[in-house]
């Protein structure tokens, strides 16, 4: 720690841009997270419903003997031609560029999703470094800013936040307000659990009314892991911001494709973004929406 608070006091340029190739490099493997992570999740659940309802039946064999799947192995290949990827054309952004968006072998398309997570994950890491200066809340929020974006382009793809990631995300939050943190252990716990209910609540109130429900148990524990990091005074300005978000981004992407109003659409994204904007600016944007409220 002490060389990081060193090059951090002498040498900003290169603390910096050392944050920015780590946000990079980390984005290549959040790219492997956001695609593998549902599938290797997938594959569980259906083999052990096979191992409990189905023994022996030869799609559960079939499962046991297929290749191991996870986020180290097998290596990325292409889907098109099995064309292994090597170190060379896994460079963060760089490679992308270099193989101008194709595969090397079949040319088959890239898509520019992957150097922009790669971009998001350096840009927002670094805008974190700049607001925390190293210590225990850097890496936090480093590690914080990480599992959001997963989290966020998961939900997107499959409506889906993992609890891989959503509780220790919870009992990290936690054992840092415990240590040393944004908040005081007390009003973590007390907003980790007023955060999980609050959108419980929320649930079942709409389910008994209409039927139907409007979100699922992650974002009860995406909404408990804002509270267990920042605290039940920050829950009422984020659930109000998620909502806020959720409404604009969510209509104004219904009326460019053209969806239908009642496909669901994830929630999860927009409490991630105002998960982020409240570690970055929460004390200042809850004390604007107190001013107001209080006049």
């Amino acid at each position: 720690m002490e060389w990081i608070l060193n090059c951090y006091n002498q040498f900003p340029v290169l603390y910096y841009t050392y944050i920015f190739i780590l946000g990079l490099l980390v984005g290549s493997f959040l790219n492997v997270v956001i695609y593998r992570l549902p599938v290797m999740m997938e594959k569980g659940f259906k083999r052990d419903y096979l191992e409990y309802f189905s023994p022996d039946s030869e799609e559960l064999a079939k499962l046991k003997t297929e290749e191991k799947f996870n986020l180290v192995v097998p290596r990325s290949r292409c889907p098109k031609c099995g064309h292994l990827i090597s170190a060379m054309e896994n460079i963060p952004v760089i490679s992308w560029l270099f193989l101008r968006g194709k595969c090397l072998k079949c040319k088959l398309p890239i898509s520019f999703r992957y150097p922009s997570i790669e971009l998001l994950s350096a840009f927002l890491t670094l805008t974190v470094a700049f607001f925390f200066p190293p210590s225990i809340k850097l890496v936090g929020a480093v590690i914080l800013t990480w599992s959001l974006i997963s989290l966020t382009f998961i939900d997107f793809d499959k409506m889906l936040l993992p609890d891989e990631i959503t509780q220790p995300l919870l009992w990290l939050g936690l054992i840092i307000n415990a240590v040393d943190g944004y908040v005081s252990l007390k009003g973590a716990v007390i907003g980790a659990t007023l955060g999980y209910l609050s959108l419980w609540s929320v649930y079942w109130a709409f389910k008994i009314i209409t039927g139907k429900e409007g979100m699922g148990y992650g974002d009860f524990k995406l909404m408990a892991v804002v509270g267990a990091w920042f605290g039940y005074q920050m829950l009422p300005i984020a659930i109000l911001l998620s909502a806020l978000v959720g409404a604009v981004i969510g209509i104004t992407y219904k009326v460019i494709v053209r969806e239908s109003a009642s496909k669901p659409i994830p929630f999860g994204p927009y409490i991630a973004v105002t998960c982020y904007t409240i570690m970055l600016f929460g004390n200042e944007i809850n004390n604007w929406y107190l001013s107001l409220i209080l006049r």
